[in-house]
């Protein structure tokens, strides 16, 4: 990946909808130039998609919870992510260094529904214990496509 496929990279983060011709026009290409390399972005894997970014609390999921979640014994990152993926809550989940297995990201109508979350969250078999932090509020959320330096 060039400074060219940076910047449009840059440019499809900011605005996926513009034209190939708006980018063309901020990193100096044609608009078939443009489409060219954003098919091999997205060949390569570098661009995964298109998708509208939705605000949660506007659909009524605003409550927000990160958890730790302790495991008993050894227990696989695809066994985890088997387990959680059924509970609609969790809107994402990783792998840690520490203490913890995994680190779960949880969105809920409400402080009831969270909890509600939990409870299940806490009931799959492998789960030994979680830790929870509710997120109070958001004070910086950026997407991971800088302009180039």
């Amino acid at each position: 990946m060039d400074a060219i496929d940076q910047r449009i990279v840059s440019r499809l983060v900011a605005d996926a909808r513009a034209s190939y011709a708006e980018i063309g026009k901020a990193v100096s290409l044609s608009a078939p130039a443009v489409k060219r390399r954003v098919d091999r972005l997205l060949e390569s894997g570098v661009v995964k998609g298109f998708t509208a970014v939705v605000d949660p609390e506007a659909l009524g999921w605003g409550t927000e919870a990160f958890v730790e979640v302790h495991c008993q014994g050894n227990v696989s990152p695809d066994r985890i992510r088997q387990r959680l993926e059924p509970l609609p809550e969790v809107v994402a989940a990783y792998t840690v260094s520490g203490a913890a297995d995994a680190i779960v990201h949880l969105r809920a109508a409400d402080i009831h529904h969270l909890e509600e979350a939990l409870e299940r969250l806490r009931s799959v078999d492998m789960i030994s214990r979680t830790v929870s932090t509710v997120v109070l509020s958001t004070l910086l959320e950026r997407s991971p496509a800088p302009e180039p330096g």
